[in-house]
């Protein structure tokens, strides 16, 4: 008797076109990235467009690769939000639960708290009139979900707009004690897996709670799939993934915020999402991290980058990618856009003074050459980082910082002069460094440094 056949499992991958095929103009996408490149104080990691759900172009900058799972940084929060979606559809919360009653408080909380619900928190309207992250830390260190219930806020909730870490933080702190599970394990089966995703880490605070606010590691390919997920109203490959209702509720514009300093964080705010200009709908993180949804023209566009201008992208984007979206395109500028996507790679002969931060904590302790390079060896908090740096291309280095946690870097140098001129990428962030050292001394900078004590060991992170 034979075995019954298993069913075929789903082909999950985004399906791909030229530009042209879909009515995308490819050299529009060149201005686009030509514009970024011209900026100066941007710098794109990588980046795919869909048009009509299908793949019309895409590119990584070396050294980062196509599996690499970045830190997504506050690009975190809509999916904090994905899983406060499917906690609402399975009944175990609801949007006008009072938060102090989904998270017991350590004391008395003030009479606007105590009227603070989980929508409040998902639309960054608790009444607070900015971030509260410090305070909350202050109030309590080891918990700053239930710290942040002991701020009061300065008005009622839902009558003002802050962005506010702790709002999420507290909200993914409610979503987990609902569940009894990390966000990460919580969403696995309800949406990594229907999108054939392998998710990276979340970095946790306290241990054993994923911060919800930030911490996230995805690859972009994953984030394109969460993109066209969104653009579908919430479905993927044919099948309802996220909540009826659920990706048109998150989107909406919930609280204004005409007060925020650029003008496409100036559109409103829903649930974890930033309302943009042209009908867009984005999630986004520091230093570039973007997935941006333009229903107007059924197209995502995705980016991961490090930049401290990332209204400049948007900007650029807007001036070139809208008018590329009104095609018609044609093969010939398929080709001049495929052949600008090849052998991409990180401008480290460029110097950018206006975002590099000198370091005075990490050491430059050795420097050993090798047959493709050197070894540089750097010290941090009494850590030894023994870093590969590649002659002619970069080379990779898993670095052990200890209790399980390790750093992917990659590197190259070359010598000016008699000094070793390295840039060291940690390719699991948007973060890299250059080191300079020769017989007159040594020097580590950042190109956008880490938000918080710029460090390599602040930013390792599980290893199996």
């Amino acid at each position: 008797m034979s075995t019954p056949a298993s069913p075929a499992k789903p082909d999950l991958a985004l399906p791909t076109a030229a530009p042209s095929e879909v009515g995308v103009d490819g050299q529009g996408v060149v201005d686009f990235l030509d514009a970024v490149d011209a900026a100066g104080d941007q710098e794109l990691h990588s980046v795919v467009l869909l048009r009509h759900g299908r793949v019309c172009a895409r590119a990584w900058w070396a050294p980062y690769e196509p599996d690499d799972k970045t830190l997504l940084y506050s690009l975190s929060k809509s999916f904090t939000s994905t899983a406060f979606g499917f906690a609402v559809a399975e009944g175990l919360l609801a949007l006008d639960d009072r938060v102090v009653d989904r998270l017991r408080p350590r004391g008395e909380v003030d009479e606007r708290t105590a009227t603070m619900t989980l929508q409040h928190l998902a639309a960054m309207a608790t009444g607070h009139h900015a971030d509260t992250l410090e305070r909350a830390l202050a109030a309590d260190p080891d918990d700053p979900a239930r710290g942040m219930l002991m701020v009061e806020p300065e008005s009622e909730p839902s009558t003002v707009f802050a962005y506010n870490n702790p709002s999420t933080h507290t909200l993914g702190a409610v979503v987990q004690e609902a569940t009894g599970q990390t966000l990460t394990d919580y969403l696995r089966p309800r949406l990594f897996e229907p999108l054939g995703i392998e998710p990276g880490w979340w970095d946790q605070l306290p241990t054993g709670r994923d911060i919800a606010f930030t911490g996230f590691h995805l690859s972009t390919d994953a984030l394109a799939r969460f993109g066209q997920l969104y653009l579908e109203g919430g479905t993927y490959a044919g099948r309802q993934v996220l909540p009826e209702g659920w990706a048109a509720l998150a989107l909406a514009r919930h609280t204004p915020n005409p007060a925020e300093p650029n003008p496409d964080w100036q559109q409103g705010y829903g649930f974890q999402f930033w309302r943009g200009r042209h009908g867009s709908v984005r999630g986004d993180g520091a230093f570039g991290q973007f997935v941006v949804l333009l229903p107007e023209q059924d197209a995502v566009l995705v980016m991961t980058a490090a930049t401290e201008n990332m209204q400049g992208v948007l900007d650029a984007a807007w001036a070139h990618l809208l008018p590329a979206l009104a095609g018609p395109g044609s093969t010939a500028a398929d080709d001049v856009l495929a052949a600008r996507l090849r052998d991409l790679g990180l401008a480290t002969e460029r110097d950018d003074p206006s975002v590099e931060q000198v370091d005075d904590h990490i050491l430059v302790t050795a420097t050993t050459p090798t047959a493709v390079g050197w070894t540089l060896t750097l010290e941090e908090d009494g850590q030894s980082l023994p870093v590969a740096v590649g002659r002619d291309g970069w080379v990779r280095t898993d670095l052990a910082v200890g209790e399980g946690r390790g750093v992917r870097t990659a590197a190259r140098g070359r010598t000016e002069g008699d000094e070793l001129v390295a840039d060291v990428v940690l390719v699991e962030t948007p973060h890299r460094m250059r080191v300079r050292t020769g017989p007159g001394g040594t020097s580590v900078t950042w190109h956008t440094a880490p938000l918080g004590r710029p460090s390599v060991v602040d930013l390792a992170t599980p290893r199996a």
